[in-house]
Order: structure tokens, then C-alpha cells, then sequence
């Protein structure tokens, strides 16, 4: 799926988590990011995020995305809860892909973070 492609489909899909466990494997990817800044002043700061993927996600033609739940790391008495759902896959090879991710942690301590990354290439990076 081509990047202009894959943005607009996200926007087509819930970014809440479910957190359903399957016995059924597929794939999952790695991400690791920061946090963009929020706040003024001596309070201005971000956060690192850190994590896995839920399993692959059929959404048709071939594609999928992945779901993601996770937490920011501690800074000044407070973190956030980072969650929600991959763009479709982008194509690095015809083998390997990536997926694109955006939004909003949760509100703690009075503010937000926008957060954008990619993760890791997949599956199976090391085959």
C-alpha cells in the first residue's frame, strides 16, 4: 500500500484497544519513539515510548494493521497511556513492511503529547 494510501485508511479505524488474545500467530512489530513536547516553560518536556504490536489484523486486500497498547516512561510524577490502531501496512519490499502511526497520548497531569512514528520493519527483520 502506497503512504498517501495508508494515511487515509487509518482514519477509518477506531483508535481504541481491545486487548483480545488469540492462539492464532501472525506477526507483530517493534516500535520505539518519543513523545513530541508539550508544555511551557521549566515544565516543557516529552516522553519515551517503547513496545509490541498486538497480531496482524485483516482489513482486506490483502492488507492489515495492528493495535498498540502501551505506557510512556515516568517523568515528574506522572506518565501516559499510548494507544490505538497501525495505519495498513507500506511496502519497504515485497517481502518486508512497515506501518504508520499517529495520535495523542492520554491527558495526565493537566496536558497531552502528539506522538508520530513508524515501526519497525517486519516480519521478521532478522530471516
Amino acid at each position: 500500500m502506497k503512504y498517501k494510501d495508508a494515511l487515509n485508511t487509518i482514519k477509518r479505524y477506531p483508535l481504541n484497544y481491545s486487548g483480545n488474545c488469540s492462539n492464532i500467530q501472525s506477526h507483530v512489530h517493534e516500535f520505539v519513539a518519543s513523545t513530541k513536547l508539550a508544555e511551557t516553560g521549566h515544565e516543557r518536556h516529552n516522553h519515551r515510548i517503547a513496545g509490541i504490536t498486538g497480531e496482524a489484523i485483516p482489513i482486506g486486500n490483502g492488507h492489515h494493521i495492528h493495535k498498540f497498547c502501551t505506557r510512556t516512561d515516568f517523568y515528574d510524577d506522572h506518565f501516559h497511556e499510548v494507544l490505538g490502531s497501525t495505519c495498513p501496512d507500506i511496502d519497504v519490499t515485497p517481502e518486508k513492511h512497515i506501518h504508520y502511526v499517529q495520535g495523542h497520548t492520554t491527558v495526565d497531569d493537566n496536558h497531552k503529547h502528539r506522538y508520530e512514528f513508524t515501526t519497525q520493519i517486519g516480519p521478521s527483520p532478522l530471516t
